[in-house]
């Protein structure tokens, strides 16, 4: 089933056009919000949002990442230009707050510390609101399986307290497991926990089978969710990206298993044997296209005006239709977006319908590529892109 865009919109992307309805249609708690063309401020650019929506450039970032936002209101952002920024409310003007070896691709702060992951560690910092930093001021907390591939380390700040790391395989058929014998720089593809009680903290494994999970959000009954970048190996159509209920020990296939058409298929890419049966296998909350490449995630507070429970950002791939290839008409790619996701009561289906669309004209040009996303108190959204128009951008709802 295809989401339907209101007629008001006069350009039906190629996105929403491919969007299928995930897994099962759960009933909408509100109507779809109108869309319409909108401005975006500090740009010559427009995009298609809800009505009511204001966009706005704040400020331009060289190669922002994921965004996180501390208890007193100051915001870091991870970049591939080696620094992490850290800006303050209104957050219209960015610091260099460090600069970090090895991709920081994201940063958090707990407590009186604030901590980076890079691709190949988890450094600490001592810190406190408004202090300066410099790279002597951190020190490795542990090691993290690095090495090629899809190296970004995503870092999010569970309700418990502890720290949680997601983390690719190298490639679309990598024999990389977290867990069982597989030695440390082959344990990636899920998402890690820091275990604290002993000696020496040590990542343990939360969940497994996922190619390449970037975005990590947490819903407010303490459960995480997280979004996987496919493989490409299978062409322009399948298998869709997925989104998934992260619960602790859930394995999700990859790369022995992909989800395809509503079943569970083994990817004849790799020959070794599968750490789990296919019946362990978790299916997805909800997916996208194949080739979205998801990003960041986030959640809502309820009763927030754009009426979905999560915000995912799809970064959009290379591919092209029809075989995936990048040789083909740029116009096919998948487009960059913000999509919402409403969920079913108990948090195991949800409903995927297009926010903020018009990043890619018709060409397959793209002036922007989000990435982060975060929301702040006052339910004001903010997101990064990395591409073309890059820095920090701020999306509200109403006056």
């Amino acid at each position: 089933m295809s989401v339907r865009l209101p007629a008001c919109v006069q350009r039906v992307s190629l996105l929403a056009a491919l969007l299928m309805t995930p897994l099962l249609t759960t009933p909408a708690r509100a109507q779809e919000a109108a869309q319409t063309t909108v401005a975006v401020a500090g740009t010559s650019q427009r995009l298609e949002a809800p009505a009511g929506a204001h966009i706005a450039k704040l400020v331009a970032l060289d190669n922002p990442r994921l965004i996180s936002l501390s208890h007193d209101g100051e915001m870091f952002i991870g970049s591939q230009a080696d620094t992490v920024y850290r800006l303050t409310p209104p957050y219209d003007n960015a610091q260099e707050l460090v600069r970090l070896d090895d991709y920081p691709h994201s940063a958090v702060r707990r407590g009186e510390a604030l901590y980076v992951a890079t691709t190949d560690a988890l450094l600490r910092a001592d810190y406190h609101t408004g202090a300066t930093l410099d790279a002597d001021d951190f020190h490795q907390v542990a090691a993290i399986p690095g090495g090629g591939g899809h190296n970004s380390r995503s870092l999010s700040l569970g309700p418990d307290g502890r720290l949680y790391l997601s983390l690719g395989i190298q490639g679309n058929c990598s024999n990389q497991y977290l867990g069982g014998d597989y030695p440390f720089d082959d344990r990636r593809g899920g998402v890690m926990v820091l275990d604290e009680s002993g000696a020496k903290p040590a990542w343990r494994p939360y969940v497994s089978g996922l190619r390449n999970p970037v975005g990590l959000a947490w819903r407010d009954d303490g459960t995480l969710y997280a979004n996987n970048n496919g493989p490409d190996h299978w062409g322009f159509k399948r298998p869709r990206e997925v989104l998934v209920r992260a619960e602790p020990g859930r394995f999700f296939g990859m790369p022995w298993f992909q989800w395809i058409d509503g079943e569970v298929k083994r990817d004849n890419c790799i020959d070794t044997a599968p750490p789990k049966p296919a019946s362990a296998v978790t299916p997805p909350v909800a997916t996208f296209p194949a080739r979205s490449a998801p990003m960041g995630l986030t959640f809502l507070p309820d009763g927030h005006p754009l009426g979905v429970d999560l915000i995912s950002v799809l970064h959009g791939s290379w591919g092209t239709a029809p075989t995936g290839s990048a040789s083909g008409d740029p116009a096919t790619r998948r487009e960059p977006a913000l999509m919402g996701v409403r969920l079913d009561a108990d948090g195991h289906h949800g409903k995927v319908m297009p926010l903020v669309t018009g990043f890619q004209d018709a060409e397959g040009r793209r002036w922007a590529r989000p990435v982060g996303v975060v929301v702040g108190p006052d339910n004001t959204v903010y997101f990064t892109t990395d591409a073309g128009e890059t820095g920090l951008y701020r999306l509200t709802v109403g006056d």
